[in-house]
């Protein structure tokens, strides 16, 4: 290392992030971004070089959710970070930490438009349009002030991802900035609502007769205290997607991640008290324009803004979600359960029915994959129907962020990078990315990612043919299909071509078997699954049974 780059604006931008914990940074180097890359090694980052930038932010994101800490994408200006963007409007949908750094045109030359290479007419400008904020810095104390002030984001307020953009002559200048000014800040402290709030709020609950509870993805990090309201006060808990595991799904009060099944949702609707922790309650995780509750309504989340925001609060409390329900549970006695815990095994049994009684063969095939799952598996998932349908119900799981997913934004192409990202972050938790064929070719360059990064990692491609519900969608409005029915790859050749181990299965134990196979060797394995080979298998084995049945009558 020569003096002059010995300890530029990049490198204090990093040792800065490094200082907070985090450990790995996604992206694809480019001319202008290498001094964000010179002191990777030396700081004990590692890099994970995506085929695209989107699989970079989609990546930072499997990995944030499995640390807690922000993911971080490094990208080249212009095209770098415009590919990113889609990552970008996915976090700040769901509500995920992420830090985009990027190089930019020198101080003085913004909107110069003389053709420099990358020149973007204002990129901060653009991603700010998308993430929670984004900031062009002037210096390398701006940059430092701005990485503290995200991780004070992220660590109290409502986590969403910030762009930080720092001009290329102040990227490779020395920094001039104290190593004190580099070291972490102190977290704020965390807000615990205010206490008439919870007071009004204990005294609800203790006068409830049905109380229900619903999580949601900002209600993560305090499974032991709901789990703790859940049982002093008897009530059911139902969880968003992003919630899924705040509560163990076989905790004898949980009714899963099923909120878009109506059967679920009419559990909420008949509270006399609900209580609704970290949840905007949007249309996308419902299916449905809004939750109509008939009962009082208490509402904590970390943002004041989202406290009477899709359903009105008739108790609203601004806070941390963990730090409000111990003010709240202080409140009430702790020596003994308030009301017994309801009998729930009528409502499952409706919530079970409903969501087989939609695509019944898709949910067949999720179910026999969730079987041969592990029960600590990390499952990421696309916007297909075998996910959203199927799989992500028809999952049972004990911790949160073992399902990622992104039902707000309902991407393509999320399942794959999410699920190395999730990987690298933790080694020691199986990993199965499952999605449809249409998802997979938005992101299928990211197997050669998961091959030299020498991940294990299983993908599920459940092939239906193409943009199957789109192509309902049309048929149901009288469009001729157009546009969705795909031409498909040697789903088992292109794995094999890449330098996985490609797998078909064309039967339910085929299906089985090839999971449980693909997860126990190791490495990169790809399980295709032609549904319309598994239809045929089913239809002749129901054949062959009827048959069978009728020979033994005669």
């Amino acid at each position: 290392m020569t003096d002059r780059y010995a300890d530029t604006a990049g490198r204090a931008v990093l040792e800065t992030i490094r200082g907070y914990g985090v450990d790995a940074v996604f992206g694809i180097p480019g001319t202008h971004s290498l001094e964000l890359y010179r002191p990777l090694a030396e700081l004990g980052m590692r890099a994970i070089t995506n085929r695209h930038e989107q699989g970079s932010g989609y990546g930072a994101d499997g990995w944030a959710q499995q640390t807690g800490l922000p993911g971080v994408v490094i990208t080249t200006s212009g095209p770098g970070l415009q590919n990113a963007m889609s990552a970008v409007g996915t976090a700040f949908a769901e509500s995920r930490p992420m830090i985009v750094l990027s190089p930019g045109v020198a101080l003085g030359a913004e909107f110069a438009d003389v053709g420099t290479l990358h020149e973007t007419k204002d990129a901060s400008a653009m991603a700010g349009a998308v993430a929670a904020w984004s900031r062009r810095v002037t210096s390398a104390a701006e940059a430092v002030d701005a990485v503290h002030d995200a991780f004070a984001l992220f660590r109290t307020g409502r986590p969403r991802p910030v762009h930080i953009e720092i001009p290329l002559d102040v990227l490779e200048a020395p920094a001039d900035v104290a190593a004190a000014a580099r070291a972490p800040r102190p977290a704020p402290a965390v807000e615990v609502g205010e206490q008439g709030a919870v007071r009004a709020a204990s005294d609800l609950l203790r006068q409830a007769q049905r109380p229900v509870i619903v999580a949601g993805g900002g209600a993560t990090r305090a499974g032991a205290q709901l789990v703790r309201l859940a049982e002093r006060f008897g009530a059911p808990v139902l969880t968003t997607l992003n919630g899924k595991g705040a509560v163990d799904e076989h905790h004898p009060l949980s009714l899963g991640a099923n909120l878009r099944l109506a059967a679920a949702r009419e559990v909420a609707e008949d509270a006399d008290v609900l209580v609704v922790v970290g949840s905007k309650l949007g249309e996308a995780e419902l299916w449905a324009p809004r939750l109509e509750a008939r009962g009082r309504v208490v509402r904590i989340d970390v943002s004041a803004a989202q406290l009477h925001k899709n359903l009105a609060a008739t108790v609203g409390i601004a806070g941390d979600a963990a730090a409000v329900l111990d003010h709240l549970l202080d409140g009430t006695p702790a020596d003994r359960r308030l009301r017994p815990a309801p009998d729930l095994d009528a409502v499952r049994a409706a919530i079970d029915a409903e969501r087989r009684a939609t695509l019944p063969d898709t949910v067949a095939l999720a179910e026999t994959i969730a079987d041969a799952l592990p029960a600590d598996a990390i499952v990421a998932g696309d916007s297909s129907q075998i996910v959203y349908l199927a799989l992500a119900n028809a999952l049972r799981q004990s911790r949160p962020h073992s399902l990622l997913y992104t039902p707000t934004y309902a991407t393509l192409g999320y399942g794959l990078p999410a699920a190395i990202g999730a990987r690298v972050a933790d080694p020691t938790r199986p990993v199965v990315a499952v999605l449809g064929d249409g998802a997979l070719m938005f992101c299928v360059n990211e197997l050669v990612t998961a091959l030299e990064q020498r991940l294990d990692l299983t993908v599920v491609c459940v092939d239906n043919g193409g943009y199957a519900e789109i192509r309902q969608n049309e048929v149901d409005r009288g469009i001729a299909p157009i546009g969705v029915d795909l031409v498909q790859p040697d789903w088992v050749a292109l794995a094999t071509a890449f330098g996985a181990v490609g797998r078909r299965a064309s039967t339910y134990a085929e299906v089985a078997d090839a999971v449980r196979v693909a997860i126990a060797e190791g490495g990169v394995q790809l399980v295709h699954v032609p549904q319309a080979a598994l239809a045929r298998a089913s239809a002749s084995a129901s054949t062959t049974a009827s048959a069978t049945d009728a020979e033994e009558q005669a």
